[in-house]
């Protein structure tokens, strides 16, 4: 038996001996269609007539929530009714605090019902604090201008708060959902309609909302499933936060779309025990499908370097899909997971890069599935443009092959002035395709900063190579110091190979020195309170950066835990380096 016919753990569930949850199948017999709907309600409605669906389990693993996409419609159908006797119109904006669970699917989809845009948003992170999160709600409800505010019970302080100083009205979703849903007829939502609005992961264009079309969505979905060549047999693990778009687009509307069955992890728990996802892949026996970025799979290496076997705990040898994306994909983590869980089954060809951007949808590119992580090895002056100088040896950089242009979509490599660039000639990616974005809501410049003729300028910096997308950095990142070009990742990296740092540790950026100069910033989080130790670690740190870049850097240790982060998870150097300047981010004062 399967756990297509046990609860998750293969226990019956403590709270009813007789009445065990059982997960939605795998498998339902519906013939699979991908993601060919002219809208998002539509598919949801197709989806709705198989026995598929999403399964939320608790901090340990156990299924806590079956969720058939059956009933997932009828919840999402009553809540339309709801918002609709609540004066909502089509194409009202209603913004959702995006916890992963039944209450914010139900919501989302009854959004797209209503004809309104659902606009997902953030869960407060272990950063910045109460303050900061009312803060980060008010900014993204003043530029999407909700009609109301919807968010879970235990939020209501902090979202209230936010709504109020907003001027818009706030509501749990435990008390909309006691609400009145009288009958009423829906609107016809079209394919050319805005579907939602997401806001990127806040790092570059914070806070634009993206609009997105029902079209876009279903041919963005259509094109990954098909590059990643869903089967009937494939079954679905996420982590990933529902107010970014790898986990909103990629493991909840793609799940629908496609009809895949999918067991959910809170985001919050899997930042607790990560090895919980692991256990849930190994529990699901018919787990092919799953996401990360690069330091979920770097935790989960590095939780395992201490224990024993991984395969006295896990088995990895069904997972055929391990995706990779939303961050710059490292291949000596990639290899140290693959050494940490290849006694586990887990196949180095099951990793699949990815490439894209919440303007696109989502997907740009995808690594043809069985192909694994494939690098190139780029000397450190091609990335630089400039010629290699008598005295500074060779270096180079191992970039990942992020894969082939999905479906519809379109990829070159430009210059600054918009020329196209020839194969191997590293350059700005530029992306065209049914998939992009309408633009920013309400933000015509910025959208007409990045898009032209129907191409999107992605801020990237990559080059095409046999066909194949390479992507090594972002050109906003930069730092350009007498001339050169020099990425912060490889600062970053240098420093991550000192004993006692990891990644998201150190972020670094340029400044403008009194002098008018342009000088690197390194900004290290330590965790030593010896003084002395400080100040030999600083010197370390120096000595290893000026090594790896013949650069001198300004160093900065400063306490742990106060980098700042993006909605996604990832480090905001941008916001690292104004709240330096700011004076935010106080260093610790070390003797010269």
């Amino acid at each position: 038996m399967t756990t297509d016919t046990l609860p998750q753990d293969g226990r019956l569930d403590e709270r009813s001996a007789a009445a065990p949850l059982i997960a939605t199948p795998t498998d339902d017999g519906l013939p699979r269609r991908f993601a060919d709907f002219e809208t998002l309600g539509a598919a949801l409605d197709y989806a709705a007539s198989g026995s598929r669906g999403l399964n939320f389990h608790d901090a340990r693993g156990t299924l806590s929530r079956p969720y058939p996409f059956s009933e997932m419609r009828d919840d999402a159908l009553a809540m339309a009714r709801r918002l609709i006797a609540a004066g909502v119109m089509p194409a009202d904006r209603i913004a959702l605090v995006a916890e992963t669970g039944p209450e914010f699917a139900a919501i989302f989809f009854g959004v797209i019902y209503a004809g309104g845009w659902p606009v997902p948003l953030p869960l407060p992170t272990s950063f910045g604090g109460r303050d900061s999160y009312i803060e980060q709600l008010r900014v993204q409800l003043s530029s999407c201008d909700p009609t109301m505010l919807i968010y879970p019970p235990e939020l209501a302080q902090m979202a209230g708060e936010a709504a109020k100083i907003a001027g818009v009205e706030g509501i749990d979703w435990s008390e909309f959902e006691r609400r009145e849903a009288p009958e009423v007829s829906l609107p016809q939502a079209r394919g050319s309609d805005v579907a939602y609005l997401q806001y990127s992961s806040g790092s570059t264009r914070f806070p634009h909302g993206v609009a997105i079309t029902h079209h876009a969505l279903l041919n963005n979905l259509a094109a990954h499933s098909h590059g990643m060549d869903i089967t009937d047999s494939d079954r679905c693990v996420s982590w990933l936060p529902w107010y970014h778009d790898m986990g909103l687009v990629g493991c909840f509307l793609s799940v629908v779309a496609n009809q895949v069955s999918t067991d959910y992890l809170k985001t919050e728990d899997f930042a607790r025990r990560p090895l919980a996802w692991l256990d849930l892949i190994s529990r699901n026996k018919g787990t092919t499908l799953s996401y990360s970025p690069t330091f979920g799979y770097d935790i989960c290496a590095r939780r395992m370097s201490s224990q024993t076997k991984a395969s006295d705990r896990f088995d990895l040898s069904r997972w055929r899909v391990a995706g990779n994306g939303a961050d710059m994909i490292r291949p000596d983590v990639m290899q140290s997971f693959v050494d940490a869980f290849a006694d586990a089954g887990f196949k180095a060809t099951a990793f699949l890069p990815s490439y894209g951007l919440a303007e696109a949808t989502l997907a740009v590119t995808i690594m043809p599935p069985g192909e694994g992580i494939r690098v190139e090895l780029v000397e450190e002056t091609q990335l630089s443009g400039v010629p290699h100088g008598q005295d500074r040896p060779q270096r180079f950089r191992a970039i990942v092959n992020c894969g082939k242009p999905v479906r519809d979509m379109k990829v070159e490599i430009r210059e600054e002035d918009g020329t196209p660039l020839p194969e191997r000639a590293i350059g700005k990616v530029w992306c065209a395709g049914p998939s992009l974005m309408v633009g920013y809501f309400r933000d015509e410049a910025s959208t007409e900063a990045c898009m032209s003729d129907g191409w999107l300028d992605t801020g990237d910096m990559g080059y095409i190579s046999d066909g194949y997308v390479y992507i090594v950095g972002r050109a906003k990142d930069m730092i350009i110091v007498n001339g050169r070009n020099h990425w912060p990742q490889d600062i970053e990296w240098a420093v991550e190979q000192l004993p006692g740092f990891k990644a998201g540790d150190i972020a670094a950026f340029a400044i403008t020195t009194p002098g008018g100069e342009e000088t690197p910033a390194v900004l290290v989080q330590c965790r030593s309170s010896d003084d002395a130790e400080r100040v030999r670690l600083r010197e370390e740190i120096r000595e290893r950066v000026r090594s790896v870049t013949g650069m001198n850097c300004v160093i900065e240790l400063i306490p742990p835990r106060t980098l700042p982060r993006t909605s996604s998870g990832k480090l905001s150097r941008a916001k690292a380096r104004n709240l330096y300047l700011n004076g935010d981010i106080k260093p610790y004062d070390l003797a010269a």
